[in-house]
């Protein structure tokens, strides 16, 4: 069976070179000179540089071509996937879609596999997901994901196809867990970010990952997921990775706010829109998110990290 990778970012660039290991790929970018530089150099240098790419794995900025495969996995944010699946909808249509993004849409308060389904009803989606780094996938470390789909034989076939020598596949149908575990860590992964950088400790890092965790949840079962899904490798897994590592953009982000530096505006932070999205959809469910409301109080400026801790700290004691 045929595999396409739709975007040629350092993620779809390390899926594409794991999955080239085993059998053919096709990478595909709609930047015709990123293509061609990755062509020349056999190597993604702009997004993930020093990986030298597999033979079969082949690149193309032919959109049409690229689609022709039975599995299409879609490596673009958040941010930009209903564009791109409006703008290739008639192509699109009826394949086999799997979202490689971690995010909640801005505009609508969606997940992933929901922009899918909204925009392409006859498709059939999945989401890819949990803790992982693209410069760990494409230098061949071991790595564990978690494969959501409603269609439990679908999961299981993506499982077998995905799976490589060193990437780890579990499946679930549980698909509002996945995706809402994927996404909430990132705003987590945002305020760990700026207790370290504002020099505030590892003790108060590890008290916002839990009580994050426990925001992760309260949305997420009032969505209708399953709690074993957020104690799995896409809610638990990947929120443990993304609150520790400056590998991770959202974390380098926080990062930058507690240490009142300035952030490339050019780098791509699911995290921000996500937080944006969460605080409007947890205001209109009525659950109470503090930790996300004080991440987008300080993206937004109206926060300083003293009045944000300050603030936290002045809440309400309570059971744990």
């Amino acid at each position: 069976m045929s595999i396409s990778v739709l975007g040629a970012g350092a993620f779809g660039t390390a899926l594409a070179v794991s999955l080239a290991k085993q059998a053919p790929v096709t990478l595909w970018a709609r930047d015709t000179d990123h293509i061609a530089a990755m062509q020349a150099a056999r190597c993604n240098e702009a997004r993930l540089p020093g990986i030298t790419l597999p033979e079969a794995l082949s690149l193309t900025d032919d959109f049409k071509s690229a689609v022709q495969a039975d599995t299409l996995l879609l490596a673009v944010p958040m941010q930009k996937l209903r564009s791109v699946l409006e703008t290739h909808r008639d192509a699109l249509a009826a394949k086999v879609l799997v979202a490689c993004c971690k995010g909640i849409e801005l505009q609508t308060g969606l997940g992933p596999i929901a922009v899918i389904r909204e925009i392409l009803p006859k498709a059939q989606a999945a989401l890819l997901t949990g803790p992982s780094f693209a410069a760990d996938i494409a230098r061949g470390l071991p790595t564990a994901l978690t494969l959501a789909c409603v269609d439990a034989d679908l999961g299981r076939h993506l499982q077998e196809q995905l799976t490589t020598a060193n990437l780890r596949l579990y499946r679930t149908t549980d698909t509002t867990g996945a995706e809402l575990g994927g996404a909430l860590k990132n705003v987590i992964a945002i305020a760990c970010g700026a207790v370290i950088g504002a020099g505030l400790g590892d003790s108060a890092r590890a008290a916002l990952m839990t009580r994050g965790y426990a925001e992760m949840q309260r949305m997420a079962l009032a969505c209708g997921a399953r709690a074993e899904t957020l104690a799995g490798l896409s809610g638990f897994g990947d929120l443990t990775l993304t609150c520790s590592s400056q590998l991770s953009r959202n974390y380098q982000l926080g990062l930058s706010i507690g240490r009142g530096e300035a952030f490339d505006p050019n780098v791509t932070v699911e995290g921000a829109a996500t937080a944006r999205a969460t605080a409007a959809k947890a205001k209109s469910m009525g659950l109470d998110m503090p930790i996300t409301e004080t991440v987008v109080g300080l993206l937004n400026g109206d926060l300083t990290i003293a009045t944000a801790s300050a603030q936290l700290l002045a809440r309400p004691l309570k059971e744990e």
